[in-house]
């Protein structure tokens, strides 16, 4: 770390890959510390460091609207070194730097649209929560650009959770494809392959509210999913391939 450049801002928006809860532990807690340390050191502190964590850390709320007074609930090993780091980035402004926490739903856009699931099914109830990526950098580079939220949370997602199955049967139509075939909680609970960290993301439920990221003075490029998921969709009705949009 120590040939990084100095810098008046710090986008700390490492990525487990999908590992498990050891793995994450040494890239969000340790590599975030490790960060920190590096950057207090130096005698140009940043300004700020952004801390990209998720909305994983809210746990199963029975499809209730949370924000960010809502108490956070973490079920699986993994989001609960999410919510530890979240701490550490807070704790920072110890170290003399401020810090941020964006809080993201789920990530979509090119090479991250993940269509086939939807289209083919079957589908799982419960909600989608969803940002589009360039309102997950954008939102970054606001916040930072504008002083907004220093040494606080901000959740990041658009203006409209959606039913997923709401949500599969817009995206089929849309596509020109058949209906995909549904499932309850229950019926996808019943497959006994099925890890018991996997049973616990499955049974979270929850809408996301981005209200003080509107009120902070934010303004989306795609606000809702309909927007987002358009030049996918002309993609498909035009045979080309929707993750090079």
């Amino acid at each position: 770390l120590t040939s990084l450049p100095d810098a008046k801002w710090v986008i700390f928006a490492a990525s487990a890959g999908g590992r498990g809860a050891d793995t994450a532990r040494r890239i969000y807690l340790d590599g975030l510390q490790y960060t920190i340390d590096e950057y207090a050191t130096r005698s140009m502190t940043p300004d700020r460091i952004v801390y990209t964590s998720s909305t994983g850390v809210y746990g199963d709320h029975g499809g209730a609207f949370v924000d960010e007074t809502t108490p956070i609930e973490p079920m699986t090993d993994k989001t609960e070194v999410l919510a530890d780091a979240e701490r550490r980035a807070l704790a920072a402004s110890e170290s003399g730097i401020d810090a941020t926490v964006t809080r993201f739903a789920g990530l979509y856009g090119p090479h991250r649209y993940r269509l086939s699931r939807y289209l083919e099914g079957p589908v799982t109830e419960g909600y989608l929560n969803m940002v589009h990526r360039a309102d997950a950098a954008g939102s970054i580079a606001y916040l930072l650009s504008e002083d907004r939220a220093r040494n606080e949370t901000v959740l990041v997602c658009d203006d409209e959770p959606v039913d997923k199955w709401v949500f599969a049967d817009w995206l089929a139509t849309e596509c020109g494809y058949p209906e995909p075939a549904k499932r309850t909680v229950e019926e996808r609970l019943a497959d006994s392959s099925l890890s018991e960290t996997a049973k616990r993301r499955i049974k979270t439920s929850k809408r996301c509210s981005n209200q003080k990221l509107r009120t902070l003075g934010y303004r989306f490029s795609h606000p809702t999913y309909r927007s987002g998921y358009h030049a996918a969709i002309e993609a498909v009705q035009h045979g080309r391939d929707p993750d090079e949009v």
